[in-house]
């Protein structure tokens, strides 16, 4: 199996992102893309013991690697032209939160927590129930069991060029450019 980094240069344009901004964070994208295939070739060929400190810190560093291929791609594929939120999105963060603004309010708060990481707006796909949560690093606080609907990229690295330290201006632009079509879907 080898990924391959998806082309995400439709962004470009988008409102509240340069171009420079965006290039990086391709670049830092694909940087994953090419680790997580390097690991996946270094594991194939090493012995499959625990006892090896090599092929365990490999394995661990894996975790980082595909993760944050995969949660850049969720976080790209949720930004674009700006869309309607449909309404069915509307209810069910209603139904989750008592409105889609106490829902959006706590978003974006978690999303100005000191610290680098990610928020996600994951479903748990046993109860349904739909929840705002940080994530540290790539692969450390993800819930299991749970879906990530709405990724927003909060490392330094998805904002700085443009904002500087004005991280709530970043996530005012990224709210700005959702693609609530693709969230939706998400949803199913």
């Amino acid at each position: 199996m080898t990924y391959r980094a998806k082309d995400y240069s439709y962004l470009i344009g988008i409102d509240g992102f340069s171009e420079t901004l965006l290039k990086n964070h391709f670049t830092l994208y694909q940087g994953y893309v090419t680790n997580t295939n390097k690991l996946h070739e270094l594991l194939s060929g090493k012995a499959k013991d625990p006892a090896n400190p090599e092929y365990a810190e490999l394995k661990r560093r894996f975790g980082f690697e595909f993760n944050g291929m995969r949660l850049h791609e969720y976080y790209f594929e949720n930004l674009v032209c700006p869309t309607e939120k449909p309404e069915a999105v509307v209810k069910q963060l209603t139904d989750a939160c008592g409105s889609y603004e106490a829902w959006e309010e706590d978003f974006k708060a978690t999303g100005k927590l000191r610290g680098i990481g990610w928020v996600i707006l994951y479903r748990d796909n046993t109860t349904g129930w739909l929840f705002n949560q940080w994530i540290n690093e790539h692969e450390t606080g993800h819930l299991a069991g749970c879906q990530p609907i709405l990724v927003m990229d909060v490392f330094e690295h998805a904002f700085m060029t443009d904002y500087g330290l004005k991280r709530a201006d970043y996530i005012e632009s990224f709210f700005k450019n959702i693609n609530w079509e693709v969230v939706e879907k998400r949803l199913g």
